[in-house]
């Protein structure tokens, strides 16, 4: 079991990384958490989330720029895991707008066959 930084005890990421709400975990290290959406959108649909609560990208800055490094650093490593070698999709919605439902920030990785051009 792991341990959330600020967590939130509403927040369905946080539970997930606390283990109290199964998941199915593919990558964790001191800093971020990696498990498989349970709606996926593509053959390979992973979540990428930190170990610390940030509701979104919005609230990356100068305090915890490294820790949004760090998760970025190990994206490649989690897809080349799954055996993406022609190519993967990231991305991070960012409000109610963009589609964002876990207010917690989080990547998808994307990939495991030819996506779609289009973003929606």
């Amino acid at each position: 079991m792991s341990e959330v930084k600020n967590h939130d005890p509403e927040c369905l990421f946080c539970r997930i990384i606390q283990g109290e709400i199964p998941s199915t975990k593919v990558y964790e290290d001191e800093l971020c958490f990696a498990f498989r959406d349970i709606a996926p959108q593509a053959p390979t649909h992973i979540l990428v989330v930190p170990k610390t609560h940030i509701a979104s990208a919005a609230e990356i800055g100068a305090d915890n720029a490294a820790l949004a490094a760090h998760i970025l650093s190990a994206l490649p490593k989690i897809a080349a895991a799954e055996g993406l070698t022609g190519g993967w999709r990231i991305v991070s919605n960012v409000g109610d707008d963009a589609g964002q439902t876990v207010k917690h920030l989080h990547f998808h990785i994307l990939g495991g066959e030819r996506l779609s051009d289009r973003m929606a």
